[in-house]
Order: C-alpha cells, then sequence, then structure tokens
C-alpha cells in the first residue's frame, strides 16, 4: 500500500501522516525544513510543491515509483479578512490552498491511483465558517465540495470523500487569534480517516467528537 498525504507539516497531516499505518508514504508541505525533519523520522519520502502552481503538482506525481492506494489533502489556509479589505496576495494564498491545489491533485493525482483507491480532502462545515471575515475560506470550500461532486462522475470506480470536522485545534487558528473552545484534536480527525479507509469507503466523512 501506498499512501501521499499533502499539507503534512500542518496540523491535521502531521497527524495523520504519524498515525498512517503504511509502510509506504510520501509527504508534501510547505515548511521544507519540517517535512525533512518528519519524513526522516517516519521513514516517508517528502515531496516539494508549492499547490499553486500546475506544473509542480504534476511533476511532484510525476516523480513517484509506484500506484498510490491513498492520497489525502490536508492543506489549507484561512487568512480571514472582510470582502472590503480584500487584498490580491491573501485571496490568492486561500484559494490555492483550499481550492487550486486540491483542483491540480485530482487533475495529476487520479491517473496515480490504483483501482479501488481513495482520496480524501478535508473540507468545512458551511454552518461553521459562515463568520466575518471567512468569506474567501467559505467560497474555496464550498467550491471544493461542488468540485468533488463532479468529479466523482469521472473518477472510474475510485473513492473521492469530503472530510467535514467540526472545529479542529490546529495552528490554522493563529490566523485568527484564539481556538474555539473546544475544538476537536488533530489526532481525532486522523484516526477518523485511518478507520474510514478500513472501510467501504463513503462520499462525505463527518468526523465527530464522541469523546464527552
Amino acid at each position: 500500500m501506498a499512501t501521499l498525504v499533502i499539507g503534512a507539516t500542518g496540523g491535521i497531516g502531521e497527524a495523520l501522516a504519524r498515525a498512517w499505518p503504511e509502510e509506504a508514504l510520501w509527504l508534501s508541505g510547505r515548511n521544507e525544513e519540517r517535512l525533512d525533519a518528519l519524513a526522516t523520522e517516519l521513514k516517508a519520502t517528502p515531496l516539494r510543491a508549492d499547490l499553486g502552481y500546475e506544473s509542480h503538482i504534476r511533476a511532484m506525481f510525476d516523480s513517484l515509483t509506484l500506484p498510490l492506494d491513498t492520497v489525502v489533502y490536508a492543506a489549507g489556509t484561512a487568512l480571514p479578512e472582510p470582502v472590503q479589505g480584500a487584498t490580491p496576495d491573501a485571496v490568492r494564498r486561500v484559494w490555492n490552498a483550499n481550492y487550486f491545489g486540491a483542483m491540480w491533485v485530482l487533475k495529476y493525482g487520479l491517473p496515480h491511483l490504483a483501482d479501488g483507491g481513495r482520496m480524501y480532502f478535508v473540507g468545512a462545515r458551511p454552518e461553521l465558517v459562515t463568520a466575518r471575515g471567512f468569506g474567501q475560506y467559505a467560497a474555496s470550500k464550498a467550491a471544493l465540495a461542488r468540485l468533488l461532486d463532479v468529479t466523482r462522475l469521472e473518477a472510474r470506480g475510485r473513492t473521492l470523500t469530503l472530510v467535514l470536522p467540526p472545529a479542529v485545534d490546529t495552528p490554522l487558528w493563529t490566523q485568527v487569534g484564539r481556538t474555539p473552545k473546544g475544538a476537536m484534536s488533530a489526532g481525532t480527525v486522523a484516526q477518523a480517516i485511518v478507520a474510514d479507509r478500513a472501510g467501504a469507503g463513503q462520499p462525505e466523512l463527518r468526523v465527530e467528537d464522541t469523546a464527552g
């Protein structure tokens, strides 16, 4: 079994990389120093790519030596700001991480996915991101969900799963100012994805915190 985790230096991505049971593991992330250290620790292969560039994603998949059984897209960013104060750089970064990177991963990843393979994409529950300043984040995550709806018609037996956790305690919240009270741990989300991979597969995985 071979797995690629994209966004492996983020909260959910790193937790997933540590929890994943497969032996052949590739990791991609923005922070090269952390990526290299994590890959060395887990005996994984680091793959560097800027998700905003189609050519980087194509080259990343072309460098793989095995068909992939699983791809997890855990990359994402928020950078909240009001629409009237929207800045081009922040808007591009949000859409590149939350939508365009995922689109290029679908384009170039599906041909490298084995028959019966799975792709997981971390999305956002609409009711939790309808908040001031979250226009670009909410819109890009909604666009991702609709993209997966249509791409499932083209996936030829491969499963595309949208993962919908509640608020998760990750470094993303440093962009907002504080982590919401009762936020789920990244490890809980990781374990839910690992458990789902062992099952029959589904288009949507709503992660619930059952600790309480």
